[in-house]
C-alpha cells in the first residue's frame, strides 16, 4: 500500500469550480502506480470531493500540469 500526497499547483475558474493553489489531500492505494494515472484518476476525484466538495474532472484539472503528486 503507497500513500500520496495530492495538492494543486495554480488558481483556476472553470465551469463554475474555484480551485486554490496547495488545495491537498491524502491518498491511499493499493500500488506504487502515480494515482491519476489510476482507474481515471478516480480516488484523487472522490478524495477531493470529500473534502472541499469539488468536482476536479469537471474543472478539468486531473492532471500532472494542474496536480502535484508525492509519495509519502
Amino acid at each position: 500500500m503507497a500513500r500520496f500526497r495530492i495538492t494543486t499547483k495554480h488558481v483556476k475558474d472553470c465551469n463554475g469550480i474555484r480551485i486554490d493553489p496547495d488545495m491537498s489531500v491524502d491518498v491511499i492505494t493499493q500500488t506504487m502506480s502515480n494515482p491519476l494515472s489510476t482507474n481515471s484518476g478516480q480516488c484523487v476525484v472522490d478524495a477531493l470531493y470529500h473534502i472541499y466538495g469539488i468536482d476536479i474532472k469537471k474543472a478539468e484539472c486531473l492532471n500532472n500540469i494542474k496536480l502535484n503528486v508525492k509519495l509519502i
